[in-house]
């Protein structure tokens, strides 16, 4: 990590979700530059990288390819096919799922008219598949459902194993993620002006939640970056840090901050003052030995109730504990 940050401190992140399939990410401050580099790396495996669900291929009887016309049916195969690759499907498991469509005499088929198991969920059940208009009720359309990674092209070879020569095969988008787009905009902390700020949207179809598309996104990058440098990693003490070494010292800053400052808090009542005396200080805001060493004598006369007799207890009960230095030097800042 940029050593910048011992000096600018980690980075916020904050993740807005606006909808379970929306989320926002902001994170800043960056070094210079480091904007871009973080939100292109995240995009891509955004986009390419994670598991989804998919239709990846289609059979009906009497159809031979998709660019076959079928009798009772207002759309073309390929209609059917590109309509079929925008359903929304959830797919629990990696194994191939055949699902069933069954047709009607007339009317409009949509994604509630698939009999799936209970490893599939359908997201939008209002999805329109294709109408039918007089077709023979005796066929039924066929689905392969598969749940994958990327974006999968079809090959010849693919076409020739297929052991169901029937299957019309699709190429198939398993990516769940619809749309990222990120924008680098300018930050500042303190003197530092040529910072960077990240903000990146990512919708997704619903299958999974946009904030853990991010963090599954995330995690994966680190796995790869763990490959170059998890055996006699190299540092540059000079210029290089790491986020747990910043917070490790923040917090042992804080803790031995916070320890200096009880073990400072001396309770002004062990100097055993008269209680009229005591009350003076108190009620003027002195509850410590600290306090007391600190404040100038000109500005203990000023105290309600601490008048000429509480001067002198002062006086006898300092010298009497050893701070007499101390005394002397307030006497001498009147």
């Amino acid at each position: 990590m940029h050593i910048l940050h011992e000096t600018i401190g980690v980075p916020k992140l904050k993740i807005d979700n606006e909808n379970k399939n929306l989320a926002i990410l902001t994170v800043n401050p960056l070094p210079s530059g480091y904007g871009m580099t973080l939100g292109n790396a995240l995009r891509r495996v955004l986009l390419s990288s994670l598991p989804g669900t998919a239709i990846t291929a289609v059979k009906m009887d009497g159809v031979a390819h998709e660019y076959s016309a079928v009798p009772g049916m207002k759309d073309s195969m390929l209609d059917i096919i590109l309509n079929l690759r925008d359903l929304r499907l959830k797919k629990h498991s990696k194994e191939a799922e055949v699902v069933e469509v069954s047709l009607v005499k007339s009317g409009v088929i949509t994604a509630k008219d698939l009999k799936v198991s209970s490893d599939i969920e359908i997201l939008d059940s209002s999805q329109i598949i294709t109408t039918c208009d007089g077709v023979d009720t005796k066929k039924k359309l066929f689905l392969r459902i598969e749940k994958g990674v990327g974006y999968r092209v079809v090959s010849n070879e693919e076409h020739i194993a297929e052991a169901d020569p029937e299957y019309i095969l699709i190429d198939a988008n398993f990516s769940p993620v619809k749309r990222v787009k990120y924008e680098v905009t300018p930050a500042r902390v303190g003197d530092q002006t040529n910072l960077d700020q990240l903000k990146l949207e990512v919708e997704t179809d619903g299958s999974l939640e946009a904030e853990s598309a991010i963090k599954l996104a995330t995690g994966m990058l680190e796995n790869y970056f763990q490959l170059f440098n998890v055996e006699d990693a190299y540092t540059d003490e000079d210029f290089t840090t790491s986020f747990s070494a910043i917070r490790e010292k923040e917090e042992a800053e804080k803790q031995a901050a916070s320890a200096a400052t009880e073990e400072a808090f001396t309770p002004i009542d062990i100097l055993g003052f008269s209680q009229r005396t005591l009350n003076a200080l108190v009620n003027g805001g002195i509850t410590s030995v600290e306090e007391l060493l600190k404040t100038p004598m000109s500005q203990l006369t000023q105290l309600r109730g601490f008048g000429q007799k509480a001067k002198t207890e002062l006086e006898e009960v300092l010298r009497e504990r050893g701070y007499v230095t101390n005394l002397s030097v307030n006497n001498n800042s009147e």
